[in-house]
């Protein structure tokens, strides 16, 4: 279970660590993504190359997969890298952007699954049930569901893919399966800048670099985005200002802040 006390000292670890996170994910969130891992205190990197990926891999503490802008190399890139993140030990968080949408994501997702073995599965509502039911389809990259519709299908993704599944919306869920967190911080604007649910994925695995417990640091890292938006959103009224706001929230954000807004429950 997530809880605010052991969020707080995680956050001080990660902090204290500067975490490598590796990120093969896609061209639109690059610089967001990196942004971001550096406003909380992690060290990110970007690297696609198939021929660097196990020698990358080996000086990281967590791999992200995000499958936004997929090409064979990129594939192949993410399953070397992937095998060899399983076979260090290291987190992997999987972030299936837009499946559902075409069978070249949907099915993407599903190898990658079987092959690597995620440690934490990632994504909106729509996303999840496209992977764990057959026939589900969406609109492109956002959801056409809440996440509280897709809960049920994600304990069966859980339990059927070993794996931690966590789904951002108002509300979002996080669980292995049988146990399940409520994260219920956030602010609206959070879904008016791109690139936010991959921003949550790569602060999955730089708390899961941290906490061995993924289901607790899947939380860990929603809670603090969920906060960290809201402490944005009071300074902001639009999304491009609410973008940079963001930033120097995650930048700013501490046990203080966590201790006075925690919303967090365990259903």
């Amino acid at each position: 279970m997530t809880d605010r006390k052991q969020t707080i000292q995680d956050l001080e670890k990660l902090r204290a660590e500067a975490p490598l996170i590796h990120n093969i994910t896609n061209y639109v969130v690059m610089n967001g993504t990196a942004n971001a891992l550096i406003s909380i205190g992690a060290s990110p990197v970007m690297a696609h190359a198939v021929e660097e990926m196990e020698e990358m891999v080996g000086l990281a503490s967590a791999l992200v997969i995000n499958i936004g802008t997929l090409s064979d190399k990129w594939i192949e890139a993410m399953h070397v890298a992937g095998k060899a993140a399983k076979s260090k030990g290291i987190p992997v968080v999987l972030d299936p952007v837009g499946a559902g949408a075409t069978s070249l994501r949907t099915n993407t997702t599903k190898e990658l699954i079987q092959q690597v073995g995620p440690d934490v599965i990632r994504g909106n509502a729509s996303e999840i049930l496209a992977i764990a039911r057959a026939g589900f389809t969406t609109k492109g990259v956002d959801s056409t569901a809440s996440a509280e519709a897709a809960l049920e299908a994600s304990k069966d993704l859980a339990q059927s893919a070993g794996a931690v599944v966590s789904i951002s919306g108002k509300t979002d869920y996080i669980t292995d399966g049988k146990q399940v967190d409520q994260i219920n911080n956030g602010h609206h604007l959070m879904g008016k800048v791109t690139g936010t649910g991959c921003t949550a994925t790569a602060l999955t695995a730089a708390f899961a670099s941290v906490n061995s417990n993924y289901q607790a640091a899947a939380g860990e890292a929603m809670a603090v985005m969920g906060i960290a938006g809201e402490m944005a959103g009071e300074k902001a009224d639009a999304p491009g200002s609410f973008y940079t706001r963001f930033l120097d929230a995650l930048y700013q954000i501490n046990g203080e802040q966590i201790q006075k807004r925690w919303k967090n429950d365990q259903g």
